[in-house]
C-alpha cells in the first residue's frame, strides 16, 4: 500500500466572541480552521493571541463529528458543545479551568471547511489504527509501534 504524506488544511473564518452582560462588547476575531489528515478524527480551532487570556495563540482540537453533528443539533459533552442558532449561525461553547468561552460562527464558512476535509479523508476512511499507535508512542515511547 502507497504511503501517502499527512496532509493540513486552514481556512479563516470570521467569528464573534459573546461576551457576559457587563464585561465590554462582543468583538470579531479571525480563527484559524485546521484539519490535519495525520490526525483524521479531530479538527482545531486556533485563536490568535489578541483573543485569548494567555495572550498566546490558544489550539482547541475535538471530534470532527461534533461539529457536523452540532450544525444540525445540540451536541457535546464536557469541554465543547455546538448547536445551531437560526439557519446562519453556529455557536461554539469551550470549557477551560480558566473560564468559558462562546463564539459564534457563520455556518456556512464551517460547512465550507468541512466538506473539505471530507474531501480529503471521507467519513469511515480514517485510518484509527495509526492514530491509536502514534498515541500509544507518544505516550509510552517508540516501542509500542507495530
Amino acid at each position: 500500500m502507497p504511503t501517502t504524506l499527512p496532509v493540513t488544511l486552514e481556512q479563516s473564518a470570521r467569528a464573534r466572541l459573546v461576551v457576559a452582560e457587563g464585561q465590554g462588547p462582543e468583538r470579531s476575531v479571525n480563527v484559524t480552521l485546521r484539519y490535519e489528515s495525520a490526525d483524521p478524527l479531530a479538527l482545531q480551532l486556533v485563536f490568535p493571541a489578541e483573543a485569548t487570556l494567555a495572550g498566546t495563540d490558544v489550539t482547541w482540537a475535538f471530534a470532527r463529528t461534533l461539529l457536523d453533528d452540532g450544525l444540525r443539533l445540540p451536541t457535546g459533552t464536557g469541554d465543547v458543545h455546538v448547536w445551531p442558532c437560526g439557519r446562519a449561525r453556529t455557536v461554539v461553547e469551550l470549557h477551560a479551568p480558566q473560564g468559558m468561552a462562546v463564539v459564534q460562527f457563520d455556518t456556512s464558512a464551517l460547512r465550507r471547511f468541512l466538506l473539505r476535509t471530507y474531501a480529503l479523508v471521507p467519513a469511515g476512511n480514517e485510518d484509527v489504527e495509526s492514530v491509536v499507535d502514534r498515541a500509544l508512542a507518544t505516550l509510552f515511547g517508540p516501542d509500542t509501534e507495530r
